[in-house]
């Protein structure tokens, strides 16, 4: 996409010259005159951008490669200045000046080189005359990929000074601006004082605006803008996605919470959250019904005592962070939750305290995630800045928000990230999906009724969210307690944890069948063989030659887990997509790498495939097959069409040899950019030997393999796979996936006399609509069944019941029957 935008940096040969003054009044002068102006601030900084959004009308916006990477520049220029007649940008420190030892790299040249902009140089004239020519002269000369191509001379004593300064200069003179107190920005100890503090801002733009139109040529300004070159890029634009239910994130805002980049609630936003506004120095509470809390940058410590004294806001926010609203600070937010700052009481939520210090703390900083936060997975790395003279004690929880330069920073946990570090979000896009999708969490809470004044032992109701259910009970005459627990990650949560001593297991999907001798003989086999490295050779081509496949397309594994994590490593994913409801340790392996999936959600009670919702633009897609937990089997027609030019196709077959016949199965077919996943723990009950393997191009087994790590695939698990893929194993699959099927129709037959809901199935489980509360009941009967609230998709009232035998079957569809009544 080509397009035309007329732009001008504005810079200057070091700090103090009056680039914020001259660029702030150049934007409001110009809109004054007609024109349509965006405005845009080289670096990381907060407080010029707030400028340059009250000369212009729009949002000030940020161009700082060294957070975004160099290629989302021009796409942010664009989309920051859509719709705009004329950019301006203003630079950074001196011209010249970036990153310490980076050779000039995010400073103002280098962002002027990737915009291709002209730059006018503002020169503070104040001490020098005729030097100051040689001054211009230098700069224009130093570095030809940058265009100098006016000057402005500022701060002038005199008329003949000012005429023998203009006359040194070998460049085209925009202006003479003389010394005017008057139109000085005030300054404190981290820079200017941002525009939302000053009562006088409107007042001191409106001169500043003046002055400026007075002795600049605005015309010769926007004739340089307009002579700078298309840009041919697209402009950059915030992920959209839309959780299943839109959470409501609380953002603060007034005097002490002035800094933001404005793509972090556009990112906020397009992710599916509704952001509302709240003061914490004037509002007396938070805004009704949030599900999260954004702290982001400002000056606390210059309202610390405006803070202290409105004591029910802070109640609010540390009761909203202790009771696990997904909460992320920044900065000043960091400050707001401690106990105190500067002895004077803060919101209290962080059992830390600040202090103002004489020290200033100024860096990039590449961080990394050490554990799971509300930001997303542990290995979650970005580019930040740190800018503070304040100090707090301790500097770390027992969990990190970030680790750099070989230390731990902030408080984290599954709900909370809070640090020094400012992050610019368009540079990783993934915090807000991330956020957004912790904070959907909170709203996915069951509403659970029911009278437990028969039970004779303890409930136990367990959730995924992070606040809990909503329980409503009358327990008056219940003997036991009922215990509430809480799953810390979702996603991780398997039916193995709801399988209790002592409950009848319906919640895992392992065969109950007695394991065959001959299996058990390879077992043992591989356990003598275990005295050397494992080789996974052999059990590559008996893989191979049960699928009439060439070797090179066989990846033994330790487990299909194993082979989601290399795939999220495999590639940098631009645009991962899971077709969900479907097994959640794809999402697990993709956080860890990084990533943030899309979620594609198939609708019940079928959960049919719709290939055309699937983003056009993704380049990985994973699908389960059949699917776990809703059972259904896709087409291979419909899977097909999954595939495009550049993107990987993932099909997780863990269940497809329970099917007699195994019918759209992919795994014996060579396709390009597909790649099928197979379990054997689940027909042949060894879940405790890790035993899978991947099919797919040879070019894509190869790459997982260099990621593999060495003998991953253990003695028994080889031995294990060989013994697996014999003519004697395939006619005991055969019989074994023929008994699933006769078992299944009994637990079908049996819901549908009851009236319970289910999704078709042809996978070795049932989904099943039994509805809120009902699953506790069942448990407290002694029959576990797997909670399906964990699955992206699906709620509380679903479960997931595993195919067992009639007698066990019947069993559960009476107690059932009576939990329903």
């Amino acid at each position: 996409m080509v397009t035309s935008l007329p732009r001008v940096v504005i810079a200057a040969p070091a700090s103090g010259h009056g680039k914020t003054t001259v660029a702030t009044g150049l934007m409001a002068a110009l809109r004054r005159s007609g024109r349509v102006v965006s405005g845009h601030k080289v670096g990381p900084d907060y407080i010029d951008p707030g400028y340059h959004s009250l000369a212009t009308g729009r949002p000030g916006r940020n161009l700082d490669p060294r957070m975004v990477g160099e290629e989302r520049i021009v796409p942010l220029l664009l989309h920051g200045a859509a719709g705009a007649d004329l950019a301006v940008i203003e630079g950074v420190m001196g011209l010249f000046d970036g990153q310490i030892g980076g050779q000039g790299f995010a400073s103002t040249a280098h962002v002027a080189a990737l915009t291709d902009s002209p730059i006018v140089l503002v020169v503070d004239a104040s001490h020098a005359s005729r030097s100051i020519g040689a001054l211009v002269a230098g700069m224009r000369a130093f570095d030809p990929a940058v265009t100098i191509a006016g000057v402005i001379v500022n701060k002038v004593g005199s008329d003949r000074h000012a005429g023998e300064v203009v006359d040194a200069i070998d460049a085209p003179v925009l202006g003479v601006i003389s010394r005017d107190d008057g139109i000085v920005a005030p300054s404190r100890h981290l820079g200017l004082v941002p525009m939302a503090e000053r009562d006088d801002a409107a007042a001191a733009l409106d001169r500043l605006s003046e002055r400026i139109a007075r002795t600049v040529d605005l015309s010769a300004v926007a004739d340089i803008a307009r002579a700078a070159p298309p840009l041919e890029a697209e402009p950059w634009t915030p992920p959209a996605h839309t959780p299943s239910r839109r959470p409501r994130i609380a953002v603060a805002g007034g005097r002490a919470f002035t800094f933001r980049y404005a793509e972090t609630e556009e990112l906020l936003a397009a992710a599916g959250a509704e952001l509302v506004g709240f003061d914490p120095l004037e509002d007396r509470d938070l805004p009704a019904g949030i599900d999260g809390l954004y702290l982001g940058g400002g000056f606390p410590e210059v309202h610390a005592g405006a803070i202290a004294a409105n004591a029910p806001i802070r109640a609010a926010v540390r009761t909203a962070v202790r009771d696990g609203v997904p909460t992320v600070a920044e900065c000043a937010g960091l400050l707001y939750l401690c106990r105190t700052l500067d002895g004077a009481p803060m919101a209290g939520a962080i059992d830390a305290d600040a202090q103002m210090t004489g020290r200033l703390t100024l860096a990039y900083r590449q961080a990394v995630a050490p554990h799971v936060s509300v930001l997303g997975p542990a290995g979650t790395t970005v580019v930040g800045h740190e800018f503070h003279r304040t100090q707090v004690t301790p500097g770390h929880g027992e969990q990190a928000a970030w680790t750099f330069d070989d230390r731990p920073a902030g408080f984290a946990s599954t709900t909370l990230h809070a640090s020094y570090l400012h992050t610019h979000w368009a540079g990783t896009p993934d915090l807000a999906r991330a956020f957004v999708a912790a904070a959907s969490h909170t709203t996915e809470m069951p509403v659970i009724e029911f009278d437990a004044s028969s039970a004779s032992e303890s409930i136990e109701i367990t959730t995924p969210h992070p606040s809990g259910p909503v329980i409503e009970f009358d327990a008056s005459s219940a003997s036991e307690s009922i215990e509430i627990t809480t799953p810390l990650d979702p996603l991780r949560h398997h039916g193995d944890v709801e399988a209790v001593d002592g409950a009848i297991d319906f919640a895992v999907n392992v065969s109950t069948d007695p394991r065959p001798e001959w299996l058990t003989d390879a077992l043992v086999l591989g356990v003598t063989r275990s005295d050397r490295y494992p080789d996974a050779r052999p059990a590559a081509r008996a893989i191979a030659h049960h699928l009439a496949r060439p070797v090179e397309e066989v990846l033994p594994s330790a487990g299909a887990a194993e082979v989601f994590g290399l795939v999220a490593r495999l590639r940098p994913w631009r645009q991962p997509v899971i077709v969900h409801p479907q097994f959640t340790e794809p999402d697990v392996a993709l956080r860890m790498a990084g990533h943030e999936p899309t979620h594609v959600l198939l609708p019940g009670p079928d959960f049919a495939l719709a290939t055309d919702a699937v983003p056009e633009d993704a380049d990985l897609v994973l699908i389960g097959n059949p699917t776990n937990p809703t059972g259904r089997l896709h087409r291979i027609v419909d899977l097909e069409r999954l595939r495009r030019p550049g993107r990987l196709v993932v099909v997780d077959e863990a269940f497809m040899d329970a099917l007699p016949g195994e019918p759209e199965s992919l795994a014996g077919r060579s396709l390009p950019g597909v790649l099928v996943v197979r379990s054997l723990t689940k027909l042949w009950a060894m879940p405790g030997i890790r035993a899978g393997f991947a099919t797919g191009p040879a070019e894509v087994i190869a790459a997982l393999r260099d990621l593999q790590a060495p003998w991953s695939v253990s003695s028994p698990a080889v031995e294990a796979m060989i013994a697996c893929h014999t003519p004697e194993a395939a006619a005991e699959a055969r019989a074994r996936a023929s008994r699933i099927a006769r078992d299944r129709a009994v637990l079908t037959d049996g819901l549908s006399e009851l009236g319970v809901p289910f999704s078709p199935s042809d996978a070795p489980f049932v989904l099943a609509r039994v509805g809120t509360g009902v699953r506790g009941r069942l448990a407290a009967a002694g029959y576990a069944v797997r909670r399906a609230d964990t699955f992206p998709g699906l709620d509380g009232q679903w479960v997931r019941i595993a195919v067992r035998p009639p007698a066990l079957t019947r069993k559960l569809l009476t107690a059932l029957r009576i939990e329903l009544s």
